[in-house]
């Protein structure tokens, strides 16, 4: 084995190693929220994720952005199996080892390239809607800083990546035709060979560093953004498919019961049936407190926290979001954000202190009161999201914990409370009252 493949399999195993550690801690953070099951009526599920995450079906209801989503979507796939090859190339010192394939291989390259070149022309035209156009759902308050250089960086990357393995293509072509060992003509290289003018006049000895310097280039760019997923909003490539399996089937607009409290009063209605035992959990090595609603994110349910990880940033929920378009503080996609944010940061603590030490901070120090109760619970949000996140039940599970466990809410809402616990009704009279109107 020679040391550039010794080196290539360190660079590999390294990557692959770095990789599986960083999902192994995203499926720790996962699972500190509630258990809730969500395994029933897999044939839906299965063609929910066919439609939504495999389909794109909604990404293209905004063509423009959605068709260029599915190029890139379908190059990131497709090209990458010839990540095989390079990969079985540098273990093994060999070249284009499936060119054995013939004509199919020559098909093979042939998609390839004109992928590639469709991604890098995609990623140009998503940069220029992102920093010229300015188009107002990238330039949200919750983009400042990271969020907005984390979308710009991938699709740098993604150029370059794109642009080395044409030009890799392209000196490749010209070692080949010019008979230098180890280089074998094969393959078809529609867009590569406009590229080759530019490399005729380097000696060999230039060319193969240069193809090799692409080579390298490219597949540890492949590994380096591998490893870059877990940290950035991109990571939505791998989770979009079990976040649309574990969607929410019934209605969006159905907001589900505490099971606790829907206990309680079944109850109360039949004394037959006994009242709910609390249900003691242990957490990253801490018993936590039962509690109505959501005052952390060990408070909400795994799904919720898989949400906040799968967010893409784009921005849909938002732009749709009637409060938000009223002027409102409220953001959907802000919501994700911080949920994430907040699930990474009690990460941290675990990491640093191996199990969990209460930091002074919750869910309720990112988002406020004024976000939380500006949201109508139209679902807007979760029928615009690509990938079917569900904002609206985290809001709704945070305004339960400030209602029912620290009496916290809008002066309205509180009347309509009283109202209901003393007349039976949201309206200000009682039962006897109600039928005066027929009378007046």
């Amino acid at each position: 084995m020679s040391i550039s493949s010794i080196l290539f399999v360190l660079v590999l195993l390294a990557a692959v190693g770095l990789f599986t550690k960083n999902i192994l801690r995203l499926k720790r953070n996962i699972d500190l929220g509630l258990p809730e099951e969500r395994n029933d009526r897999k044939g839906e599920r299965w063609a929910t994720m066919a439609r939504v995450a495999l389909g794109q079906g909604k990404m293209v209801v905004r063509p423009i952005p959605g068709i260029l989503h599915v190029l890139v979507y379908a190059g990131f796939v497709i090209i990458n199996i010839e990540v095989l090859e390079i990969v079985i190339d540098g273990v093994f010192g060999t070249h284009r080892v499936f060119r054995f394939l013939g004509n199919f291989y020559d098909f093979l390259i042939a998609g390839f390239e004109v992928l590639a070149l469709l991604v890098l022309v995609s990623c140009v035209v998503f940069l220029v809607r992102r920093e010229i156009i300015r188009l107002k759902r990238f330039w949200g308050r919750e983009m400042e800083g990271w969020p907005r250089s984390d979308a710009t960086m991938i699709l740098v990357m993604e150029i370059l990546l794109m642009g080395a393995f044409l030009k890799m293509n392209a000196t490749d072509q010209v070692l080949a035709q010019r008979g230098v060992e180890h280089y074998v003509l094969a393959g078809t290289y529609p867009v590569s060979t406009w590229l080759r003018p530019f490399f005729t006049g380097f000696s060999d000895g230039t060319l193969i560093l240069l193809e090799r310097g692409y080579w390298w280039f490219h597949i540890v760019g492949i590994l380096a953004f591998l490893n870059y997923l877990p940290y950035s909003k991109h990571l939505h490539i791998l989770l979009a498919f079990p976040n649309t399996w574990y969607s929410k089937l019934e209605p969006k607009t159905r907001i589900a019961n505490m099971i606790r409290v829907e206990g309680e009063v079944k109850s109360m209605m039949d004394p037959s049936i006994p009242p709910p035992d609390p249900a003691p959990r242990t957490v990253a090595g801490v018993e936590m407190q039962e509690r109505f609603g959501a005052k952390d994110i060990f408070d909400l349910s795994w799904k919720s926290l898989m949400d906040a990880y799968s967010c893409t940033e784009c921005g849909r929920c938002t732009s749709e979001c009637p409060a938000n378009l009223t002027g409102k503080l409220l953001s959907p996609r802000k919501i994700m954000m911080d949920t994430r944010d907040r699930v990474e940061e009690v990460g941290k603590v675990i990491d640093a202190k191996g199990k969990w030490e209460d930091d002074g901070n919750s869910l309720h120090s990112r988002i406020t009161d004024e976000e939380l109760w500006a949201c109508t619970t139209c679902n807007a949000c979760t029928q615009a999201c690509p990938v079917n996140i569900d904002p609206v039940h985290i809001i709704v599970e945070m305004r339960r914990y400030l209602v029912m466990e620290e009496s916290r809410t809008r002066p309205a809402l509180t009347s309509m409370f009283n109202n209901v616990e003393n007349n039976g009704a949201p309206w200000a009279f009682g039962p006897d009252k109600r039928m005066d109107w027929v009378e007046g």
